[in-house]
């Protein structure tokens, strides 16, 4: 009898000492789990990633967001619709505004099933508490040691914060979609509309995307299994009594239009844009901060000046073998960008196909020529050699150069003999029909005998040309034919100082910049800087805008000529019909218009400045001209 006592106590002592080794082991386990838990009470310092977004000037046109991996805008709970709290609640946690951060019931009745299904983890019970908890702190493995944190941080969560507040970060901070995080974003991204103006049936979708955000998106292959998902969440809100059974079955037969996949707008402009931002902030303050950037882009020149775009390459393509063109058009008084067209159509495919982007397509869609395209002016950079001439004291109708076969000496290992286009001969003439008709041998008379290379040089940058760098000896006297490489957006700049009185405005794209509490980080206010003598600017005005001078070359309806309104216009085409150029400005609007082929190769048909850009130039300028005043 002793003995058996004896083996009981010590049976005894074995299984109190087995439970204290593992209790003492289930507290280690349990204490390297929590010893590195994220803190719960600092929940609301956490600055949820927002997206900054691009707006056209007047703040309504979303052109583009800037997002890391998550794209996101912040609503507070007043501003989110009570169909879609409901839709959410129904769906994803019945009982959230009892629970204490765990659904208990939810929890054993998920155990069971995953014990009959031989899985320990295959069904989860999560609370609107462990997704935000899951999506906010942790990783989306399926451990048992992120269970328990998610479960012991739910819990904590729940007790530190009211139900409204832990309801108002779910919605902003769980993803709608991929990189779509937020139901603000997500309705603005599928309905085109703000959060609050969502219907129930909308509501609906958003609340059945949160379960496998990727698998349903609507922009993927399984928009059929998100509509069952979607009536899914309405039997559950007419379960849960917050619609009736009817209105869910109405609402089922609702059909619902997604808005197309978003493209960025003006994607040219928008490149630009962000490289100038990515230099200013860095890329990680832009993707997450939230900032508005309001643009000079006028959101309807843009539109149009890409709709004139498209359609003339078009037709350049068939008659001049010429695939693509540039369009800038400028606010000439303040340097603001109103439109940039880059390339003829930033979506389409390279041309020709299975062409080297950087070698042999004519046509380069993602390429801007705008900003970052070096071609030759051709005789569109002659103004500023005739300018700097006007500045020594030479006078346009008073000034002769004699037009005749000239041998300008040896530049580059050969003899220098220019030829005008149509080669003719004029004999003596002014500097205004020199100009005004575009003639070659007086233009590089002008720029050896009046202007001066180096002058001409120093003048065009001082008026906004940013390329020519090399020395005045590397360009010769064919710099004045266009011999040294501009960008369009810099030939813009500079014809600009011709109609706002000499005063140059370095280009304006950014007007303001706010962060995502409104405060403003950034104001444009660039100051005009007196680069042109009035009277120079006004001169090279009266001869460019001369069309009975320009009129024995071009003919006098030409599509350099804007009835009843004084425009400057000049053209250029590059040796071998490389570059065809039309420039013009006038007190409203500066426009550039360059075409061609990004690989340099000729255009077709003696393609000229005038027949390639001219038609594009012509039809923007009128319309922006009847539209600006």
């Amino acid at each position: 009898m002793k003995n058996k006592k004896n083996n009981f106590k010590f049976c005894l002592k074995i299984f109190v000492g087995l439970i204290l080794i593992c209790g003492i082991g289930i507290f280690i386990y349990l204490f390297s789990i929590i010893q590195n838990f994220p803190r719960p009470e600092v929940f609301s310092e956490i600055s949820m990633n927002q997206n900054t977004n691009i707006y056209d000037r007047t703040g309504e046109i979303l052109l583009s967001s800037i997002y890391g991996e998550e794209k996101r805008k912040y609503v507070t709970l007043d501003k989110i619709p009570e169909i879609l709290k409901q839709a959410i609640i129904a769906t994803e946690d019945g009982d959230f505004y009892t629970h204490h951060g765990i659904d208990f019931s939810g929890l054993l009745r998920a155990m069971r099933n995953n014990i009959l299904s031989g899985s320990l983890l295959s069904q989860g019970a999560s609370t609107l508490d462990q997704q935000l908890i899951r999506s906010t702190f942790l990783t989306k493995e399926k451990k048992i040691e992120r269970k328990i944190k998610e479960a012991i941080l739910a819990i904590e969560l729940d007790r530190r914060y009211d139900k409204d507040q832990i309801l108002e970060w779910y919605i902003n901070q769980v993803p709608f979609g991929i990189n779509i995080y937020g139901a603000e974003e997500a309705a603005n991204t599928y309905f085109k509309k703000e959060l609050k103006d969502i219907s129930l049936e909308e509501a609906a979708m958003l609340a059945a995307i949160i379960q496998l955000p990727s698998y349903y998106s609507p922009y993927g292959d399984h928009v059929d299994e998100l509509m069952i998902r979607k009536n899914y969440v309405l039997d559950r809100m007419a379960i849960e009594n917050y619609i009736t059974k009817e209105k869910a079955e109405e609402t089922k037969n609702i059909e619902i239009v997604f808005n197309q996949k978003p493209q960025t707008k003006a994607s040219h402009f928008v490149d630009y844009i962000e490289k100038q931002l990515e230099e200013t902030y860095g890329k990680d303050f832009l993707e997450t901060k939230g900032l508005k950037i309001y643009t000079s882009l006028d959101w309807n020149l843009q539109q149009k000046g890409e709709e004139i775009v498209k359609k003339e390459v078009n037709a350049n393509a068939k008659t001049y073998n010429a695939y693509n063109a540039s369009l800038v058009a400028m606010n000439p008084k303040n340097g603001e960008i109103l439109a940039m067209i880059g390339s003829a159509d930033p979506w389409a495919d390279p041309y020709p196909e299975g062409c080297d982007p950087s070698k042999t397509c004519k046509f380069v869609p993602s390429f801007n020529v705008a900003t970052i395209g070096n071609r030759q002016p051709g005789s569109s950079f002659k103004p500023f050699a005739y300018a700097e001439a006007v500045i020594k004291g030479y006078k346009p109708d008073l000034t002769l150069v004699k037009d005749e076969l000239t041998n300008f000496g040896n530049y580059g290992g050969e003899d220098y003999i220019p030829k005008n286009y149509d080669g003719r001969f004029r004999g003596w003439v002014t500097l205004r029909s020199a100009l005004a008709q575009s003639l070659n041998i007086p233009a590089v008379k002008v720029i050896l005998n009046l202007a001066g290379i180096d002058d001409t040089i120093a003048l065009a940058t001082k008026m906004g040309i940013t390329t020519l760098n090399q020395t005045p000896n590397y360009y010769g006297p064919a710099l004045v034919l266009g011999g040294g490489e501009v960008h369009l957006l810099d030939m813009v700049s500079a014809y600009s100082v011709f109609s706002n009185g000499g005063y140059r405005v370095p280009p304006v794209s950014i007007l303001k910049i706010e962060d995502a509490n409104g405060n403003i980080l950034y104001q444009n206010n660039n100051t005009p800087r007196k680069v042109l003598g009035g009277e120079i600017a006004e001169t090279m005005m009266d001869v460019l805008s001369d069309n009975n001078a320009r009129s024995p070359m071009f003919g006098s309806n030409s599509l350099l000529y804007i009835p009843n309104y004084k425009v400057a216009v000049k053209t250029g085409t590059t040796q071998n019909f490389v570059d065809g150029w039309t420039m013009g400005t006038c007190d409203l609007i500066t426009v550039g218009v360059w075409a061609g082929n990004n690989d340099n190769s000729s255009m077709n048909n003696k393609a000229l400045g005038t027949s390639t850009a001219g038609p594009i130039w012509n039809e923007f300028i009128n319309y922006a001209i009847n539209y600006l005043r």
